[in-house]
């Protein structure tokens, strides 16, 4: 589990990117040369490496709006790791995503041969990746407010990664950590890991957090099948005494509830079942996947910390929806209908659908009928909110028709490429407390905690707590659960 190389890229539309920060590490790339034998591709320069990436991106060439290789049916990405052309060959796995005008970059180590590229489940590096990258994006956007104190901060990275990564071993992603006790001494008479890099002197208490996100896409359509899967994120905060506490954390799913799949743990986990590491959301779903109890025994860093990523695949989405759109001259005749699936808790601390309208004018006129809630304008007049309220009625179901008539476009009016016509899209934003899709959840009594004292084990606020946005392409959604 290594890194061959380390990016940090400033991205603004329109602009040339640059490279502020980048990291390589020779040692590994000897190894990377071992394992990968006759499909070993060299890590090209810089400015070769940041041409291949914004181009696999789709960062460059705006007039290009599609290319064969890159955008074509046969070749499409669900996941934030690309392989970019060089003139080597294709460099792989390169793991990037975008955050606020930068963008985070990655090469993991493969242990073996790229030829026939392995399975995602099988490359130990790609989570301690994610793992860093997320712990630098929280780092990189921690009290930044102005270009100096960007700079400072990409100033303190050689520093932070030759603790948190020396010589290409993610060991700590809590940069943040790092930085606050950079000058701690290390004289303990107990020897700790080196990603609790200091002790924690108080009241003992363990938080637990599970937060998931939904992504769904309903096409309303008997020739396209709907998609939709869950993505859950396990957070936890452990103030304990002594240097090496251990803490062991059980997930539980009820009776009915989905798998968990695709399971990624932070590098202090100590150990785990091989059922977890080999449930995958690529290999069909029969009875005979592994459904928990899924216990994480780990050794706490000091902060906030990211336990475990993981996905999921639900029968249902929590809510199905029809959209349609009829155009007469400068109206259109629109019908929305949402209905909550009966087993999702029907109580929301809030809930209201948004329907944009592009490459229109203002709206002018609006004539509706809802079955619940009430809907408003908004001040831009290019947007209608219906506000649903706190729950669904008893039915489950609700619906909205109407008219709407539009002045004349002006520059002011927002417009879209891709939303002409009657192809149209709503969204959808609400919150349930204390519900989860896939059913999971961690107590009290899934918490055991080996450490001197008798700590205080509590769920914090976010805990099972959910957000849903519904987005439509003639309908379409992202959820997200927290």
């Amino acid at each position: 589990m290594a890194l061959r190389g380390l990016w940090l890229i400033s991205y603004e539309q329109g602009a040339c990117g640059a490279v502020l920060f980048s990291r390589r590490y020779p040692t590994v790339e000897k190894r990377a040369k071992a394992f990968n034998g006759a499909s070993y591709v060299t890590v090209p320069e810089d400015s070769v490496f940041l041409k291949a990436l914004l181009f696999e991106l789709k960062l460059t060439d705006p007039d290009k709006n599609f290319v064969e290789y890159r955008d074509s049916c046969s070749r499409i990405n669900k996941t934030s790791v690309y392989a970019l052309p060089t003139g080597g060959g294709d460099l792989w796995p390169v793991l990037a995503f975008q955050k606020s005008g930068l963008i985070y970059v990655c090469l993991p180590l493969v242990e073996q041969s790229l030829k026939p590229r392995p399975p995602f489940i099988s490359i130990s590096g790609i989570s301690q990746a994610f793992a860093l990258l997320s712990g630098l994006l929280v780092f990189i956007n921690s009290s930044q407010k102005n270009e100096a104190e960007m700079s400072a901060k990409v100033g303190q990275l050689p520093s932070l990664l030759m603790q948190a990564c020396p010589l290409g071993t993610p060991l700590d992603t809590n940069l943040n950590g790092l930085l606050d006790n950079i000058h701690v001494s290390t004289n303990h008479t107990q020897k700790q890991p080196v990603w609790r890099i200091s002790t924690y002197k108080g009241k003992p208490q363990v938080n637990v957090c599970i937060t998931e996100k939904v992504k769904s896409m309903q096409y309303d359509k008997r020739d396209v099948a709907d998609m939709w899967q869950v993505y859950g994120t396990v957070t936890c905060k452990c103030d304990l005494e002594g240097a090496t506490s251990n803490v062991t954390v059980s997930l539980n799913l009820p009776a009915n509830g989905s798998p968990l799949q695709d399971i990624l743990v932070h590098p202090c986990v100590t150990s785990l079942d091989s059922a977890i590491l080999t449930s995958c959301s690529v290999d069909v779903m029969d009875d005979s996947a592994f459904s928990g109890p899924y216990k994480l025994p780990f050794t706490p860093p000091s902060d906030l910390f990211n336990l475990c990523y993981y996905t999921s695949q639900v029968p249902v989405p929590p809510i199905l929806g029809f959209y349609q759109l009829k155009e007469e001259e400068l109206q259109l005749k629109l019908t929305v209908n949402l209905k909550l699936h009966e087993s999702v808790k029907n109580v929301f601390e809030y809930c209201e659908a948004r329907i944009p309208f592009f490459n229109r004018g203002p709206v002018t006129h609006l004539e509706y009928k809802v079955s619940y809630g009430q809907l408003d304008v908004s001040r831009e007049k290019s947007l209608l909110v219906w506000v649903i309220g706190q729950k669904f009625p008893k039915s489950l179901e609700i619906s909205l028709t109407g008219t709407v008539t539009f002045g004349s476009m002006s520059k002011e009016q927002p417009v879209d490429p891709f939303c002409t016509g009657s192809t149209a899209y709503v969204k959808l934003y609400f919150r349930i407390p204390d519900y989860t899709l896939t059913g999971c959840y961690a107590d009290q009594h899934s918490v055991q905690v080996f450490s001197s004292g008798k700590p205080k084990i509590s769920t914090c606020e976010l805990f099972k707590i959910i957000d849903y946005l519904v987005e439509t392409v003639k309908w379409s959604c992202e959820v997200q659960y927290k």
